[in-house]
């Protein structure tokens, strides 16, 4: 399904997360104790992608300064709904979908920037736009998965291998293995921050950047209660406690707890159980920032003070067009009225559901 209007699109709605019922000075008052929606999102290129359940939504801001938002049903790499029980399996399985969710929504923002380079070009025949609409579904969705797999394979490189192979020299210099492995600690926290300082410096990367706060404020915005408006949003806090750079944060401290523990001989061995951990460690750090998202305890809100700090080099305070973007995307899959009613006591009227079509 895609719309698109001068304004935020209300399209379709689907139900909060269902919880206890708190009374409206309590929930108003205390809003951690009310559950958080299950919805959130990323930013994209000129827009945002917001999911709730098994639906996602992109809203992108288009070259003509419309807001157009798309929604899909998603589909998870397994429907064994035991699999996604399991701890840290199911974080394995929820990175693995968020990276092709992610990328899709990637593509689908930037194909409107490419679409304004097409029709400067000749029109062709409807028979041939048909072909070459075709053509191009095959060649994204090919392109989708080939960018996933690269990204992941530069990231192992980067991050992984990089740091063990620096540290590896350190060692043959004469040094210990206490120190090879703080060696390698060091380098791969080293790399990291300097990957996030470097492109948040890209003038198209700070505008993502900007997006990125606007996803962020308007969760905030409603999980603190508070009516789901631009001025509501842009008075949020653009940090955000389950977000992916603090999950990418939690995937370079636990990958250096694992591999200080790991002491085998043989170079070959210590890059084969490398690899193998990563999916280990993806499912550990998945528990951690699924613990923080659900719980305000004071030494788990300790332990994501340092991703939240991160989120300064990953996210800025977006404009007023921005969070229109933002709550336009949230809006397409998630009834933010309903979920304050049931949870701090609002009063809003019931709201009707089009029939409208989803592309599939």
């Amino acid at each position: 399904m895609s719309t698109r209007t001068g304004r935020p699109a209300a399209t379709s709605v689907s139900s909060a997360r269902s919880g206890k019922r708190f009374p409206m000075s309590l929930g108003r008052l205390l809003p951690f104790l009310a559950p958080a929606p299950l919805v959130g999102g990323q930013a994209v290129m000129e827009g945002v992608m917001m999911m709730n359940k098994d639906r996602y939504s992109v809203a992108v801001r288009r070259p003509d300064g419309e807001i157009e938002v798309k929604v899909e049903q998603h589909k998870p790499l397994t429907k064994h709904k035991g699999l996604l029980k399991v701890p840290i399996l199911r974080g394995v399985f929820s990175f693995a979908d968020s990276m092709i969710v992610g990328m899709s929504s990637l593509m689908y923002s930037a194909s409107f920037y490419e679409d304004e380079e097409e029709e400067k070009k000749k029109p062709a025949t409807k028979e041939e736009e048909e072909q070459q609409k075709a053509k191009k579904e095959k060649t994204d969705k090919l392109m989708m998965y080939g960018t996933v797999t690269f990204s992941v394979v530069i990231a192992v490189v980067l991050f992984l291998m990089v740091p063990y192979f620096l540290s590896e020299l350190l060692h043959k210099a004469g040094a210990g293995t206490t120190l090879t492995a703080v060696a390698e600690a060091f380098a791969r926290v080293a790399l990291f921050l300097g990957y996030l300082a470097a492109i948040s410096r890209m003038e198209d990367i700070q505008r993502v950047f900007m997006y990125h706060g606007a996803e962020h404020k308007c969760i905030n915005c409603i999980e603190h209660g508070l009516e789901l408006n631009v001025e509501n949003v842009l008075k949020s806090f653009r940090e955000h406690k389950r977000c992916g750079t603090s999950f990418l944060m939690y995937v370079i401290v636990i990958s250096i707890i694992f591999f200080m523990f790991i002491r085998v001989d043989s170079p070959v061995l210590k890059i084969v159980i490398r690899l193998l951990l990563i999916p280990v460690i993806a499912g550990v750090s998945y528990e951690f920032i699924r613990l923080a998202g659900k719980s305000d305890n004071k030494l788990v809100n300790l332990i994501s003070k340092p991703g939240l700090m991160l989120q300064h080099l990953t996210t800025r305070e977006p404009d007023a067009e921005m969070a229109e973007v933002a709550i336009a995307a949230v809006e397409a899959v998630f009834d933010w009225r309903a979920y304050l009613n049931e949870n701090f006591g609002y009063t809003y009227p019931a709201k009707t559901e089009k029939k409208e079509h989803e592309e599939p």
